[in-house]
């Protein structure tokens, strides 16, 4: 078994890092710092053929493979960690989504300019009722005539501050069959985006509210019964956190090693002390470890979404491990890697909220504990029985 990028992918792989090191080194930091989304270096990315990697190349995409997004995603993040967001949203995440299930009419209407690096999409998605319980959603849509009217509120949606589009679940009737989704334009009459808050990773969103918000029927991406299409384009989402979670971690990782090799106390450089070597000897096969699992997950289905499993496997994984790394990296540089001159801090943030987005580190294992017992889980509290109801 070979566990080596092929020769494609490995020309593939330098071709990307040597654009990242003349186009995207400089500026790398005040990047991090800065939460706009960076359209300048998300047409500069277009322009090289790094968004839209896995699509069609008659609607405009690379006809790439998922290994070639989650390559693309490491060597543009082993250079410039923020410039590797533009990647997820130009191949992962809602984008994808919409892709693998909007009309040909929709996709004339939003693909030129989303794959051009000219607009992004947002996911509206949790609200402040519905976070890994995605199916208590409240957002509803009701038809009427030939539109339907949008009502309820979304948080936490990534690039929200700044997205022309908007790919938003919503309730069309009752159960997990009245679940779908609907896409809802900037400036659209009812449709208020809030003030934007932060996350701790500086990363900014602003909250949703659809009040009366009327959209036409051509706006409807998947009707009732939808749901469980939607939410499998979270594995290949899940794709697109792993590979960012395990490059920044990496990244960081690499800062330490050289900060190790380099910083001289007590008269010796750092790397000569055991008790730093045990944390880079660690790290090294936690990220390689979780390496490996994302690169099954990635290519075991080429074509097709990956396994629900699989993903698990390797965000949960990747994250671990992307975290552990970037956090001791953050101990082993001390005061400069505390600070906001290095961007191992930043590393440390932003892997911290990947274990949460995209589905949280407790879920993938509710996820992958179904798949070693060959049985689902139910998380909700048992509903009372007819006797229990009767009592009350």
């Amino acid at each position: 078994m070979d566990f080596a990028l092929t020769e494609e992918q490995a020309l593939f792989a330098d071709s990307v890092r040597r654009f990242a090191e003349q186009h995207l080194r400089t500026g790398a930091l005040a990047r991090a710092h800065d939460p706009r989304f960076p359209f300048d270096v998300a047409q500069l990315l277009a322009g090289q053929g790094l968004l839209g990697i896995t699509m069609d190349p008659q609607e405009g995409g690379q006809g790439g493979t998922l290994m070639d997004a989650v390559i693309a995603i490491e060597q543009v993040a082993a250079v410039c960690p923020r410039s590797a967001d533009v990647i997820q949203a130009g191949n992962f995440g809602p984008i994808r989504t919409f892709v693998e299930y909007a009309t040909p009419g929709q996709k004339a209407r939003f693909l030129p300019d989303l794959l051009a690096g000219r607009s992004v999409i947002s996911l509206g998605m949790s609200e402040p009722g519905a976070g890994s319980a995605a199916t208590d959603l409240e957002t509803r849509a009701r038809q009427d005539g030939d539109d339907y009217v949008i009502d309820g509120a979304k948080v936490f949606s990534t690039h929200s501050p700044d997205a022309s589009v908007f790919l938003v679940y919503v309730r069309f009737g009752p159960g997990v069959g009245g679940i779908g989704s609907v896409l809802v334009e900037r400036g659209t009459p009812g449709f208020t985006i809030g003030k934007p808050s932060a996350f701790m990773s500086g990363e900014e969103w602003s909250q949703l509210y659809f009040e009366n918000c009327r959209i036409p029927a051509a706006n409807v991406l998947l009707g009732p019964g939808g749901f469980k299409r939607q939410i499998a384009g979270f594995n290949v989402e899940r794709l697109g956190n792993s590979s960012r979670a395990l490059a920044l971690g990496r990244y960081a990782f690499t800062l330490a090693r050289d900060h190790a090799l380099e910083r001289r106390q007590f008269g010796r450089p750092l790397c000569e002390f055991q008790g730093l070597q045990w944390k880079f000897a660690d790290l090294a096969v936690k990220l390689d470890a979780a390496q490996l699992l994302l690169y099954r997950a990635a290519s075991t289905r080429e074509g097709a979404l990956p396994s629900a499993a699989d993903t698990a496997m390797a965000k949960l994984a990747c994250n671990q491990a992307g975290f552990e790394a970037a956090n001791e990296a953050v101990q082993v540089m001390g005061g400069l890697g505390y600070s906001t001159e290095a961007l191992a801090e930043y590393c440390m943030r932003r892997t911290r909220g990947w274990m949460i987005a995209g589905g949280s580190i407790e879920m993938l294992k509710n996820r992958i504990a179904e798949h070693v017992f060959d049985r689902r889980f139910d998380q909700r509290a048992p509903r009372p029985g007819p006797a229990a109801q009767a009592a009350e």
